[in-house]
């Protein structure tokens, strides 16, 4: 992962860096993350908030209430449509980069799957990692997992 970390939406509107490496990355299986994705699951990747700037555009946001009970705030390109980040009121601090918006993607190796309840049943039984019925208590795991990998690689 090299330094910054950049990204944007698909039609280029919006772009982003990110001065600081990532802290973990992690899968979502929830339906939520199926459908905005179009896909099996979301990849996240949280950073810290002061380490991401926008450098082009201005995203739009659109906030609603999670299962937990915090305030999510999701942030899109206007024009494509592409969510490229979301921050919650339950991780104060961090904003929760969509992925697969990163322009190199080659550094992403999940470490954890949040939702199993809620993944493709063809998509189980070859996970790697730490699995979660539902959301992960709290991301503390998911960082320890993460750096673990990190210090493994290098």
């Amino acid at each position: 992962m090299e330094l910054p970390l950049t990204g944007g939406c698909q039609c280029g509107a919006v772009r982003y860096a990110v001065d600081a490496p990532a802290l973990t990355v992690y899968a979502c299986h929830c339906t939520e993350c199926q459908r905005r994705s179009a896909s099996a699951f979301g990849m996240s990747a949280p950073v810290s908030r002061d380490a991401l700037r926008v450098t082009q555009g201005a995203p739009r946001q659109w906030s609603r209430t999670a299962e937990s009970g915090n305030r999510v705030t999701g942030f899109f390109c206007p024009d494509c449509g592409t969510r490229l980040f979301h921050e919650t009121t339950g991780v104060p601090g961090v904003t929760v980069v969509k992925a697969g918006t990163f322009d190199d993607t080659s550094w992403l190796h999940p470490v954890g799957h949040f939702w199993m309840r809620s993944a493709q049943p063809w998509l189980r039984d070859s996970l790697q990692g730490t699995t979660f019925d539902k959301q992960a208590p709290d991301f503390t795991l998911m960082i320890d997992l993460w750096r673990a990998r990190q210090t493994q690689e290098s």
